[in-house]
């Protein structure tokens, strides 16, 4: 749009780009602690808080049930070092306090995942849009935003319909290439995006047909050298296409920016018995032959293996189906020790995990201030969020960081 049809423009306090987790809660704190505030949020698209409404499938998996901040960073694969500090002013137990405080109650689940009690993510954006209204913020849909720049103390916002002033800009946009280009013309470092928080595609006659069963695995990846590039640990879940579950996921995140480079075709390696090594698991073995010498060795599974995947792994040993522990010779039970604890898989690209969409990238950390979230090369711009290059293992700690970061932007802002 020509800048001579903009018919006006309004002047803000704080003009905060994304009607996202982050965005809603930068603005709702900043009004808090400062009631006098004139505050708008400005989203380009015509609802708000999308990324809440699918999160968890649909039930919003708000924060995680670890309270240590050292222990929480560890979670971050990007932003370990710089989420300490600000994990000390307002992270899980500041969260589940500012939920109740407002009515909403959350519930742990066995795995520390944390979501409503209600089971929805409609709970959640009720509660923003609530204290966006009782705190008098304006809410701009269909804004989309062309340019901005800092002019005398201040800063100019175009947008496809109208021009914004604002004293303090807060940019909580999440993974918007357009915005980081806005961004990068202001000198900022954007470090390039890859995606984090996949699945791995697998097309293998071993867990053809075993979706859905699930158990506790470490896995290693190797480069075509064999050098170990990545480890991981934990529950694995077979799928349709492939695997997911917890032990891959942490493996796409830590390994975001390992295997973009390999275009997702790389080898992983699977202990089926999470630690056991194939010695010990080869002398298990042969005190399964001694104990059950008649039975057959593919009908009953053994060393707390799910039966469906351990007559799998029986017949890619070469084990015939109708053989005995009696029968079976050292050099199969040699094989089924090593498909139990080194089976390896080819990873043949990559799906993405339900609709949580997450990035490794953005605005570099370098460049900001992290007691205050804001950029150390231009006063009173502020970043929340996705926007910057964090992000996270799945199961609320994406949220979390889009939690603390909104609240340091608004301590930051109504400290001044």
């Amino acid at each position: 749009m020509d800048n001579n049809q903009i018919i006006s423009h309004t002047v803000y306090d704080v003009l905060i780009i994304g009607g996202g987790a982050a965005g809603f809660f930068t603005a709702i704190n900043a009004a808090e602690k400062n009631p006098e505030l004139k505050i708008a949020i400005l989203e380009r698209g015509q609802e708000v808080l999308n990324k809440v409404k699918v999160s968890g499938g649909g039930r919003c998996n708000v924060t995680h049930a670890q309270f240590v901040p050292k222990e929480l960073t560890k979670r971050y694969p990007r932003g370990e070092k710089e989420l300490l500090g600000p994990f000390h002013s307002f992270m899980t137990g500041d969260t589940i306090t500012w939920f109740e405080e407002r009515g909403i109650a959350l519930k742990i689940e066995e795995d520390g995942r944390m979501f409503p009690v209600s089971d929805s993510s409609q709970t959640i954006i009720d509660c923003f849009v609530k204290e966006v209204e009782r705190f008098g913020i304006e809410v701009i849909n269909g804004a989309s935003v062309k340019a901005f720049s800092e002019e005398n103390n201040q800063w100019k916002v175009l947008s496809n319909t109208q021009e914004y002033i604002c004293q303090k800009l807060v940019l909580a946009t999440g993974s918007n290439p357009k915005i980081w280009k806005m961004i990068a013309q202001l000198g900022h470092t954007i470090i390039p995006p890859v995606p984090s928080l996949f699945t791995f595609n697998i097309k293998d006659q071993r867990i053809l047909d075993l979706a859905g069963v699930a158990t506790d695995v470490s896995i290693k990846v190797t480069g075509t050298n064999g050098k170990e590039l990545l480890q991981s640990e934990g529950p694995l879940l077979i799928t349709h296409w492939g695997m997911s579950g917890p032990a891959i996921l942490k493996l796409s995140a830590w390994g975001a920016r390992i295997l973009e480079p390999l275009h997702y075709n790389f080898e992983i390696q699977i202990n089926w018995l999470f630690d056991a090594s194939e010695e010990d698991t080869l002398e298990n073995l042969m005190d399964c032959k001694s104990v059950n010498p008649k039975q057959t060795v593919q009908k009953y599974a053994q060393l707390g293996m799910p039966k469906r995947l351990w007559q799998r792994l029986v017949m890619a040993s070469g084990i015939d189906v109708t053989e005995t522990w009696a029968e079976i010779s050292k050099i199969k039970l040699q094989n089924l020790a090593n498909q139990l604890t080194k089976s390896h898989f080819q990873v043949e690209g990559k799906s993405t995990f339900k609709e949580e969409f997450v990035t490794a990238g953005g605005v570099d950390l370098k460049e900001i201030n992290f007691k205050r979230f804001e950029s150390k090369l231009h006063s009173n711009l502020f970043f929340a969020g996705e926007v910057l290059n964090i992000d996270a293992i799945t199961g609320g700690y994406n949220f979390q960081n889009a939690w603390t970061g909104g609240f340091m932007v608004a301590k930051a802002i109504s400290d001044d």
